[in-house]
């Protein structure tokens, strides 16, 4: 792990540097708030540029931000009136709970459904599963959510006397919330959410868990009179899941870095919708730490994959 960790700190420098010549070559630069102000001068562009030290060269400004985020100073958002940390992190609790509740349904749905047509290969349940795997990946997730928003939040859903109609605007995610209001307002994000996770993680569980079932150890602790249940899931299921590791791995950095396509339709005061905002006023140290931060995650658990695999099967090792 600590190699490992050694190993992260040049690349997430490598991608700093990459994310920072980007967003430094795109139209406007840094400046593009200020340039928007029709009443803005020549004179006034030049003064803002040395102010910010724009007008030095590019690795000079690299090094100088660079100093300031190690020291936990990200700067000043200019689309938010306040510091990037702060404003980050008042949007984080809106993400993180609209993720993990998406996480964890599709965690509870994705991988059963993966295993159960594993062990009923080409049966109804089989092909249903696969069925919804290739709608949910195939299903665009700006499509899903609109049509999601005409049925149950502008019709609505009548039957049996009641009339079931689902709010699609972001809902109160603080302590003075009721607990009812704050369900009701998750179903249709986490119902947009969970559809491409459940569909990837149940096609990865059913295809490792073909693979597990016809290896030797499987048949020999079937022959011993093992139950069944207790030879798929003590026996088979800790090694079909290793791949499914990386495919969860890299879906992790979204609960804090949300959904942008989904948080923008549903106007959820989330991370996503942070990052739409700063990228349409093109606020530059928005951009950076929120780049920086799913940087850093992405790294992170590709780190904590590599730990589960070697919990999950002793025979791989880290040479």
């Amino acid at each position: 792990m600590l190699r490992r960790s050694g190993q992260a700190i040049p690349l997430l420098l490598l991608i700093s540097i990459i994310i920072f010549l980007i967003l430094h070559e795109a139209p406007g630069g840094p400046l593009t708030p200020y340039l928007q102000n029709p009443h803005i001068t020549a004179a006034d562009i030049a003064r803002l540029k040395h102010n910010f030290g724009l007008d030095r060269p590019l690795y000079i400004q690299y090094l100088a931000w660079l100093s300031h985020v190690v020291r936990g100073d990200f700067g000043y958002s200019t689309s938010n009136s306040m510091t990037v940390a702060g404003a980050i992190l008042d949007r984080m609790p809106a993400t993180v709970i609209l993720m993990g509740c998406a996480f964890v349904v599709s965690l509870l749905i994705g991988i059963p459904a993966g295993l159960l047509a594993a062990i009923k290969p080409y049966s109804i349940w089989d092909y249903l599963v696969t069925t919804f795997a290739f709608f949910g990946q195939s299903m665009p997730v700006f499509w899903f959510a609109l049509m999601l928003q005409l049925v149950f939040s502008v019709h609505g859903i009548t039957g049996f006397g009641y009339r079931l109609q689902l709010p699609s605007a972001s809902m109160c995610y603080t302590d003075a919330c009721p607990i009812d209001d704050r369900i009701v307002h998750l179903i249709l994000p986490t119902l947009v959410l969970s559809l491409a996770f459940i569909a990837t993680w149940s096609r990865f569980t059913r295809s490792s868990m073909l693979e597990v079932i016809k290896t030797d150890y499987m048949r020999t602790a079937a022959a011993k009179g093992l139950a069944p249940a207790v030879v798929i899931l003590k026996h088979g299921l800790k090694n079909a899941v290793i791949p499914v590791v990386t495919v969860i791995a890299i879906s992790l950095p979204g609960i804090v870095g949300g959904a942008i396509i989904t948080e923008t339709i549903f106007a959820w005061p989330g991370m996503g919708r942070l990052f739409f905002n700063a990228l349409g006023q093109f606020d530059f140290p928005l951009l950076m730490g929120y780049l920086m931060l799913v940087s850093f995650l992405v790294v992170l658990f590709n780190l904590l994959a590599d730990v589960a695999y070697a919990w999950l099967d002793p025979r791989v090792k880290y040479d």
